[in-house]
């Protein structure tokens, strides 16, 4: 059972510092870890793994078990399964697979989890970090993986820490406008709320490690975030740094979310190859990975694929 600190508690309950130019955010209230098998209109089963209401009216985060994509859908639009229903989360599925597999040892203190794709694919996944800055983001990033679509939505994974949403209301703006318009399709990786750094401390104290780190907190509160403007939290998580131990990895299987690390971080001259997990930083605060990433987005045959398409079936 997780327990909830109070530190926790006050954040879930704070307003959003998000400014008018982000959009009208909705109040996201109620927010609460589940783990219930349900069933959509469809025929279809999902897990819901949040409940929250947001302006007042009950609503579920849920994922599909088979793709691994989520959705935010109304809590009437679904029913629940019986008691002995099979767990969508169970190790037969592909999120049970995948959480089996990453949650578990060997717990490395950098770049743990997923780090590439399981089986040979014919492409690449860009995953953009965006941590806490003051400077503006890497829109020429974003504009030349656009270029790659040709009238398709270019996947790309953005790691988002909460302080960046709520201080660059802009580039939210930017960002769901390019969703709006079909030529941006984002999975929104959880990079926590704070994304704590000190330089001067060793990596065992440091980012989500630093002693009095409210874990729970940091997750939910990005989550909500999320919601609150219109965009949805996917089951993949991030550590600030790649940095983790047992428990935080083992509180992440708790909240049904999948670590996510890079085998190809372009700013320490790790190589790309097929499946490579990219990593670059499109907050500003790393310009050399973004000088290596732009070549390699005008490469004639690149092929950026969705992050679900890196985990087996």
């Amino acid at each position: 059972m997780l327990k909830i600190s109070p530190l926790a508690i006050i954040l879930l309950f704070l307003p959003l510092a998000l400014s008018a130019a982000a959009g009208q955010a909705a109040v996201i209230t109620d927010y609460r870890v589940i783990r219930q098998p349900v069933t959509d209109r469809a025929g279809r089963g999902l897990l819901a793994i949040r409940s929250f209401k947001s302006d007042g009216a009950a609503r579920l985060l849920l994922v599909d078990p088979a793709t691994l994509l989520s959705y935010d859908l109304p809590a009437g639009s679904v029913t629940g399964c019986s008691a002995d229903s099979a767990d969508p989360a169970a190790c037969s599925t592909r999120l049970g697979k995948a959480l089996q597999r990453y949650n578990s040892a060997p717990y490395r203190l950098q770049n743990g989890g997923a780090t590439r794709a399981e089986a040979e694919v014919d492409g690449l996944f860009l995953t953009v970090d965006l941590c806490p800055s003051k400077r503006p983001f890497e829109r020429e990033l974003f504009e030349a993986a656009l270029a790659l679509g040709k009238g398709a939505p270019v996947p790309v994974a953005v790691a988002v820490s909460g302080v960046w949403l709520a201080s660059h209301p802009e580039e939210v703006s930017y960002l769901k406008e390019q969703i709006a318009a079909g030529r941006l399709a984002v999975t929104w990786v959880n990079h926590s709320w704070h994304h704590h750094y000190d330089p001067k401390t060793p990596l065992e104290q440091n980012f989500l490690l630093a002693p009095g780190t409210d874990q729970l907190a940091e997750v939910l509160e990005l989550e909500r975030q999320l919601l609150s403007l219109g965009l949805v939290p996917s089951p993949f998580f991030r550590f600030p740094g790649l940095v983790s131990d047992r428990d935080t990895v083992t509180r992440l299987r708790e909240l049904s979310l999948i670590p996510i690390g890079s085998d190809a971080w372009l700013a320490k001259g790790e190589q790309p190859r097929r499946g490579s997990f990219i990593l670059v930083h499109g907050n500003g605060n790393e310009p050399k990975g973004v000088k290596l990433l732009l070549p390699l987005l005008q490469g004639k045959d690149l092929r950026l694929l969705p992050l679900p398409a890196a985990f087996g079936s």
